[in-house]
């Protein structure tokens, strides 16, 4: 069973040699997602509910070119990087998730690069 990379104009363009997704029989891995805008690749936004839309929507460009969605998700994992962003990332993600069921989801405060406030990668199993 081979692995195909998902790719599309829609989402940012990786910085190095990884793709935006990967699938592998019924597993679709999203790579790390930031707030990039796909056409300029400049940062959306300042705060982290602009920040949380843009990347949601990079998301949702790659999930629908590999055929998925959230409801396919079963793993999320969000890295911020200041703990006072967790409860307006909260708001917003709720907000944008969608009815349940929820995937799980684990949420770690990193460094990004500046300018960047959250990362968010998603695991899928397609049936």
């Amino acid at each position: 069973m081979g692995k195909t990379a998902i790719t599309t104009e829609n989402a940012p363009k990786p910085p190095a040699k990884f793709s935006q997704a990967v699938r592998k029989g019924n597993i679709l891995q999203v790579a790390g997602t930031v707030a990039f805008d796909p056409a300029t690749g400049a940062v959306v936004g300042d705060d982290i509910a602009t920040q949380t839309r843009q990347v949601f929507k990079n998301i949702e460009a790659l999930l629908t070119e590999a055929g998925s969605g959230w409801a396919d998700a079963v793993m999320v994992r969000v890295y911020l990087t200041d703990t006072s962003h967790f409860a307006p990332f909260n708001e917003v993600y709720n907000e944008l998730i969608g009815e349940g069921p929820h995937s799980a989801r684990t949420t770690v405060y990193v460094g990004l690069p500046a300018g960047l406030l959250v990362e968010i990668d998603v695991l899928c199993v397609l049936d």
